[in-house]
């Protein structure tokens, strides 16, 4: 094939120095540019820093079995387009170790394996056997999780995360206020936790979890109980007999409206996303509530398990039954969790003092004492609530003083509700007095059948009469209708007072449990029967009468058996006081007339041979 020359490139003769010889010499050049620089790149080592194209794909199918494990697209779903981080430097410990963190209040103490609690020392509160009361429960905690565990959507990742041996910042003894921080990172897994501490019962927790860069919605955790929860323990055949209150509750606040579920109730692994200002595992006497940074973030998850316990706590080979064991955990959905914890007792003043997170990110939210559950009676509860801890107080730090208060409360209530016995007094001799007239006008219309029309006019007859005689039907049951809702509101607070909680008062030894003895129990049903006894009852058949005076002391007395000796010695105080008035009340010219209407009343039904025998019970004095 001919050769094609450009003629405007043709060389004037080797080495002329024509432009032909020019442009075949820059040609030379980059020539030899271009090949120093492809040898440059062959024989120049890779960078270590950037990831080759082999390994962005598999970060990038990580990354994505990561987010589909565990549901947590609205935490960071990554463009497969977006670089993925490389991962980071192996942190972790090389053996096992212990942090404790403590102050007047508590001594919590850490394991670096999973970054938990071990114990949670309540230093001012014990068990039943005087040792300090451990708010994590060692039974169900072995089965189910320690407080501070995290809980994700990949069971494997939560296992790796909970085991896994955490380098922390310090180990042994450490004194609040201080914090302490547990990192792990392996094979593209990189786990912080943070804890704050104070004076306190509050300790904050930070926390974030991330997986090839990307953040895992893992919520801390408190999974199994509380450790008042004493009959696993018994259980566990560690102990024989407990005495506590072990019904568990799940309770919650959202937009200020607070409720709470019984752990029957309980879902597991259950998750919901609403904005929690608080989420809270608790018992009688004390919990653990967790407070979001940011409630509208906030995503909870519930657990719900049951334990088998012997229905004899002294024989465990006894008849089993399950027992329930519920726990929870918080988290944000942005997968940066941080939160305050409370765990310690649910003392008016102290949850007073603790307060969620508002919408302006301040602690002016909601207070946790809504955890102290007084019911319907609620408006009177608080206020006697406030009253005996004043008292309390007024007397002293004595050993005896918290039965004391219950006594001097119980004879100041009586005091103040004894005008409205004596008016009931007169409105039942008031009643006795016109009982004749009304007796005659039933007799009147003695024949008449339920449904005849002439029963209005006989109603309406004894109206007239008790109007004439300025009587109100309803005037007895006035200091019923008062003492009632101040019995349940006592019993209430009485109930919910942690400060009762291995309260003494001479033989009791827990003014929060039942009485050992049964002393408390058999003197209320004897004073109940000599209050209706002595008490006037007028229209009342004599038998009936009878009935009531043995019935309701021994329903009363079999009922207040199971119940707190605190609440006890408050219905015996308030007995023994009645009685005192009552045969204040007979002796007077009031009682003396009530006397013997009722003697002449029982006489005219009975006849002259039961009122001369001595039989009658009304109105004794």
């Amino acid at each position: 094939m001919p050769e094609i020359r450009n003629p405007n490139l043709d060389s004037q003769g080797p080495g002329g120095a024509g432009p032909g010889g020019d442009s075949r010499s820059l040609i030379l050049l980059m020539g030899l540019v271009l090949v120093a620089v492809m040898a440059f790149q062959w024989f120049k080592k890779p960078d270590a820093s950037q990831p080759t194209p082999q390994q962005v794909q598999q970060s990038q199918q990580a990354h994505q079995a990561a987010v589909n494990s565990t549901g947590s697209a609205a935490s960071g779903t990554t463009p497969a387009s977006q670089p993925v981080p490389a991962a980071t430097a192996q942190v972790s410990a090389q053996s096992e170790s212990t942090t404790t963190i403590e102050n007047e209040k508590f001594r919590i103490s850490f394991t670096n394996k999973g970054a938990q609690v071990e114990h949670w020392i309540l230093k001012n509160f014990t068990d039943s056997t005087g040792k300090p009361l451990d708010m994590v429960q060692e039974q169900a905690a072995a089965r189910f999780g320690l407080p501070f565990s995290l809980y994700t959507y990949d069971s494997a990742l939560t296992t790796q995360v909970n085991t896994a041996l955490y380098q922390p910042s310090t180990t042994g003894q450490v004194l609040a206020p201080n914090s302490v921080t547990f990192r792990y990172a392996a094979g593209g897994l990189d786990v912080e936790k943070t804890f704050s501490f104070d004076t306190s019962y509050v300790v904050s927790a930070h926390v974030t979890v991330k997986r090839n860069g990307v953040p895992v919605r893992a919520l801390i955790a408190w999974p199994a109980g509380l450790g008042d929860m004493e009959e696993f323990i018994a259980a566990a055949g560690k102990r024989t007999t407990f005495s506590t209150h072990t019904d568990s509750q799940f309770a919650w606040s959202i937009d200020g409206k607070q409720d709470t579920q019984a752990a029957k109730k309980v879902s597991g692994n259950a998750t919901i996303d609403q904005p929690y200002e608080y989420a809270a595992l608790m018992d009688l006497y004390f919990t653990a509530a967790l407070l979001p940074d940011v409630p509208q973030r906030a995503t909870l998850v519930t657990f719900h398990n049951t334990i088998d316990l012997p229905t004899d706590p002294s024989d465990l080979n006894s008849a089993k039954k399950p027992a329930d064991v519920i726990g929870l955990a918080v988290g944000d959905q942005s997968g940066d969790t941080k939160l305050r914890l409370y765990a310690g007792p649910k003392e008016t003043d102290i949850l007073n003092s603790v307060r969620a997170m508002s919408a302006d990110g301040k602690p002016t939210g909601e207070q946790l004492s809504t955890l102290i559950q007084y019911g319907w009676w609620g408006i009177i509860a608080k206020p006697l609530y406030v009253a005996l801890q004043w008292l309390h107080n007024l007397l002293g730090p004595g050993k005896y003083n918290w039965g004391w208060a219950i006594i001097i409360v119980t004879v100041v209530f009586n005091l103040i509700l004894l005008p409205t016995r004596i008016w009931s007094m007169k409105s039942s001799l008031k009643m006795m007095r016109i009982q004749p007239r009304l007796d005659a006008l039933k007799k009147k219309y003695a024949n008449l059948k339920i449904n005849d029309p002439k029963r209005a006019e006989m109603q309406n007859e004894q109206m007239a009469i008790m109007r004439e005689e300025g009587v109100n039907m309803y005037g007895g049951c006035l200091p019923l209708l008062l003492q009632m809702p101040l019995f349940f509101a006592y019993y209430r607070v009485l109930l919910n007072a942690v400060e009762l909680r291995h309260a003494q008062w001479f033989w009791l030894k827990d003014l929060a449990m039942p009485d050992p003895h049964y002393i408390l129990p058999i003197t209320i049903i004897g004073t109940m029967f000599l209050v209706q006894y002595i008490t006037p009852s007028p229209g009342m058949d004599p038998t009936q009468r009878r009935m009531m005076a043995i019935m309701m002391p021994a329903i009363m007395g079999f009922t207040l058996l199971h119940f707190a000796s605190g609440l006890a010695l408050y219905w015996i105080t308030g007995n023994i006081i009645s009685l005192i008035m009552q045969v204040s009340i007979n002796k007077s010219k009031l009682g003396q007339e009530m006397h013997d209407l009722a003697v002449k009343r029982a006489a005219k039904k009975k006849g002259n041979v039961a009122a001369s025998t001595g039989r009658v019970i009304q109105g004794r004095r």
